[in-house]
């Protein structure tokens, strides 16, 4: 099995407390970093992390950088770094949205914090399409 190196992006606390802890159960990532918003990704990267992540998970509704600047930072930068964007909105429109500004694809957060297991099988399925695995 595959385990994919991952950097999250998350401001809300309690969300990317309940979205790591499901990562780190499923055993199929590594979690490398994870940040309040786009700014404190861009300089742990710029910052030269000893391993970079495959694939950033990141909000797209934060202060500072959000998930739209992240794929449009990011694609230049570090092209080989995937970029899967998050929200609770499940509207098409945002989906195709994220995928024009360079995002490798768009996964709903569920409702509900404990809902997290489905949404990690998901972003491993993704991971596994688009990456390898």
């Amino acid at each position: 099995m595959k385990i994919f190196r991952l950097a999250i992006v998350e401001n809300d606390e309690d969300e990317r407390f309940f979205m790591s802890e499901a990562f780190r159960a499923s055993g199929k990532f590594e979690i490398l970093g994870e940040f309040g918003n786009g700014d404190q990704l861009t300089e742990w990267l710029h910052g030269s992390p000893g391993e970079l992540p495959e694939l950033i998970l990141s909000d797209l509704n934060m202060p500072g950088k959000n998930g739209y600047d992240i794929m449009d930072e990011l694609k230049t930068t570090y092209p080989d770094v995937a970029v899967f964007a998050t929200s609770t909105s499940s509207v098409v429109s945002t989906r195709e949205k994220c995928i024009r500004a360079g995002a490798r694809d768009f996964i709903a957060k569920p409702d509900i914090f404990i809902a997290y297991d489905a949404f990690v099988s998901e972003l491993y399925q993704l991971a596994c399409r688009y990456l390898g695995g």
